[in-house]
């Protein structure tokens, strides 16, 4: 009898897959990384090949550690990178390009041509996005219109597209041999292409971005009673798995914070920060610079809005510190170095690699660092990446009370800089709120589990999930009130410094 479900969690940096038992606890996991491809300044691009290699390899090896087989699993999940754009042959299963990451920035001329022609604000109200290099309506376009021969092919329904949720779903299920070609409102939801009212393509979109219907996949809900397919046998797998659910990353990580009433929000830190506060069935469009999205569609339900702020850079800020500038060798030596002072020493860092997403939403910003003087230390800097990551957040958790009108009690966080003690206590001080860290932090793959198993009956509701929801950690606020407002008036100057860096057309 299968007790299990598995969760492929393909992020920006690596593939996870995940096994959890009833009580939504760990099995068993392995995780691999991929390249991060960088052809020149602004783009980011990904190899949908290599991802999909490593989807094989992280299934295989997870299975094969825990002494599992696919008969051990009632179904899978599969939660993703949102955005991130793949345009492959439906006949060959090659990719025409590599695919173009969410961070890339390649598309700021498409995006700033629709806001500058009145198009924007369409975009805003069926869509619940900002015309921005995020998306990836934008991304389909600039390969349609530079990438020989595919336009020709997307005409016929001989090239074809998907998130990366679509991608692996469609190799999963056979790939040239008959993979199903589809996705779920929340991946559709960030491509500016979908109603969010309706949840399906929307002719007039799709015609500012010149893109064929016939290459976009079938929307289906989030978590599926009528599977989306199966496993082939001579996949990963080894077997027949039921495919029955699929969330892009953020999502997925709300449901498995089981945020599941109107008001409830978690926020997670990655390679950038994602919060998201449930809004229920109401669909609130923001006045304040953040994306209203599809939370989550389970069976035939009405779907579940959110309101969401993006911050396109905070996780790989600390891994720049690595990279880039080699002054720490891992991502936990940035706690200890930024604990060797007691403040910023006056220096803030305004991590706009790729510009500034919610609430400001500025392709022509870039990063900067100031307020620098010859006191300062590697230390310092170190600091103030740990506090960009954290006013940064709370500049989209005061455009979301300036929206909903909902001010947090408590903000419940997941991902991989929760580990970071100084971070989690820093972001409850610059806040003002505690903050609490679940047993199970990855809560992404949790909750594409979560979503899997629901459709089958595994688990039979979702308050059955909020029983498995159990805190590890509470950070409480230690700030006065006058530290709180000096320091974040100094990020909002620092802000300041980073826009109108890049002239754009």
């Amino acid at each position: 009898m299968a007790e299990f479900v598995g969760a492929l969690d393909q992020g920006t940096t690596s593939t996870r897959f995940m096994v959890f038992d009833h009580g939504g606890g760990e099995v068993a996991r392995h995780q691999l990384e991929h390249e991060q491809i960088l052809p020149r300044a602004g783009w980011v691009e990904h190899n949908p090949t290599e991802i999909w290699e490593r989807t094989r390899a992280v299934i295989q090896t997870t299975l094969n550690k825990a002494h599992l087989s696919h008969g051990d699993l009632v179904a899978l999940g599969v939660t993703n990178q949102r955005e991130t754009t793949v345009v492959w042959n439906r006949r060959t299963g090659r990719p025409y390009h590599n695919a173009i990451v969410w961070q890339d920035t390649r598309t700021d001329r498409i995006a700033a041509a629709l806001e500058r022609d009145g198009r924007g604000a369409t975009i805003r109200h069926r869509a619940g996005l900002p015309p921005a290099t995020y998306f990836a309506g934008g991304k389909v376009q600039w390969i349609l219109d530079n990438v020989e021969g595919v336009r020709q092919a997307a005409e016929t329904g001989e090239a074809i597209f998907g998130t990366i949720d679509t991608w692996v779903l469609w190799n999963l299920t056979g790939g040239t041999g008959g993979g199903v070609h589809v996705t779920d409102p929340t991946n559709a939801s960030r491509t500016m292409l979908m109603d969010l009212e309706t949840l399906d393509w929307d002719e007039e979109l799709l015609s500012f971005f010149t893109i064929p219907r016939a290459m976009l996949p079938t929307i289906k809900p989030s978590s599926a009673p009528e599977p989306y397919g199966v496993t082939r046998k001579d996949g990963p797998l080894g077997g027949e798995v039921a495919l029955t659910a699929a969330l892009g990353d953020q999502q997925a990580a709300t449901v498995g914070q089981v945020c599941f009433a109107p008001g409830e929000a978690k926020n997670t830190y990655g390679t950038g920060n994602f919060l998201l506060l449930n809004t229920g069935e109401e669909l609130v469009r923001s006045d304040s610079g953040l994306l209203t999205t599809v939370c989550y569609q389970f069976g035939r339900e009405r779907p579940v809005y959110a309101l969401e702020g993006s911050i396109a850079v905070t996780g790989s800020a600390v891994q720049w510190l690595r990279d880039q500038l080699g002054i720490i060798s891992g991502a936990a030596q940035s706690e200890d170095l930024a604990r060797q002072v007691t403040d910023n020493g006056g220096v803030y860092f305004v991590p706009a690699f790729s510009g500034l997403f919610a609430p400001y939403w500025r392709s022509d910003a870039r990063g900067a660092i100031v307020g620098l003087s010859r006191y300062n230390t590697n230390a310092h800097l170190a600091r103030a990446t740990l506090e960009a990551i954290c006013y940064q957040t709370r500049d989209v958790v005061e455009a979301m009370a300036r929206d909903s009108g909902v001010h947090l009690d408590v903000l419940k966080v997941d991902g991989g800089v929760t580990a970071n003690q100084l971070c989690m206590q820093l972001q409850a001080d610059i806040l003002g709120v505690p903050v609490s860290r679940p047993v199970v932090a990855e809560t992404t793959a949790l909750g594409a589990a979560y979503a899997a198993g629901l459709a089958t009956g595994f688990w039979s509701t979702t308050d059955e999930l909020r029983t498995n929801w159990n805190q590890d950690k509470r950070w409480q606020p230690t700030w006065t009130h006058t530290q709180r407002q000096h320091g974040y008036t100094g990020w909002k100057k620092a802000v300041g410094r980073t826009l109108d860096w890049v002239d754009v057309d």
